[in-house]
């Protein structure tokens, strides 16, 4: 592979919010998942799994009831004297949190239980950290397969947008509709769909803000 490929992908992959009304073949989605699940993790435990909702009245029916407890959490914050906050809940997040609904997949992103012999034959017996630690690990790796989909997608000329409004709004609801077991951790969600707009880069931090050298 030619490094300079490489950057390019990386750097021109956007997060979009607006699609076409073309579909996404199902042949398309089995090769991002396939991509997905050559990404790193911990002790190989591969804590991933994905749903592929292809259908549209499915994916309109998770963004009204995410609306809903959007106006739900609204409404109790007036009621605590927090209108300001209510009123940029609905107009400045609201939008965001539901910007999959014009995409015809929607992939829930899932982490499953963390299992590894470090785990079981040495953690586990000294006690050490609780389930929240082991969720944590299933998350990470979890989150690094999306990251292989979200590029894989820009491969193909697909565009994706990530996003977490459904789980922190809705994620109660979302189980039930998709009937996800409780021991799977719902990560984020991700729109996929040809893009309908070509947006242009956002600003990075430079490298020397980010990186410190030791010698």
């Amino acid at each position: 592979m030619v490094f300079t490929e490489f950057m390019e992908l990386i750097q021109t992959r956007r997060s979009i919010r607006d699609f076409t009304e073309e579909s996404v073949s199902i042949k398309d989605i089995e090769e991002i998942i396939d991509c997905a699940r050559f990404a790193p993790s911990d002790t190989n435990s591969q804590t991933w799994e994905f749903i592929a909702v292809v259908n549209r009245e499915k994916i309109k029916q998770i963004e009204d009831f995410t609306w809903e407890q959007l106006h739900l959490r609204a409404a109790e914050a007036e009621e605590k004297g927090l209108a300001r906050e209510a009123k940029l809940l609905v107009r400045s997040f609201g939008p965001y949190a539901t910007a999959f609904s014009g995409a015809p997949v929607l992939i829930v992103c899932l982490s499953t239980p963390y299992a590894s012999k470090f785990r079981e034959r040495i953690f586990d017996p000294l006690e050490f950290g609780g389930p929240e630690i082991w969720d944590e690990e299933g998350l990470k790796s979890s989150s690094l397969a999306s990251q292989n989909l979200m590029l894989a997608a820009h491969a193909k000329g697909l565009a994706t947008c990530p996003m977490t409004g459904p789980v922190l709004l809705a994620e109660e609801k979302l189980r039930e509709f998709l009937d996800i077991p409780e021991d799977r951790l719902v990560n984020m969600v991700i729109a996929l769909g040809h893009p309908a707009i070509s947006p242009k880069a956002t600003p990075r931090k430079d490298v020397a803000e980010i990186l410190r050298i030791v010698e």
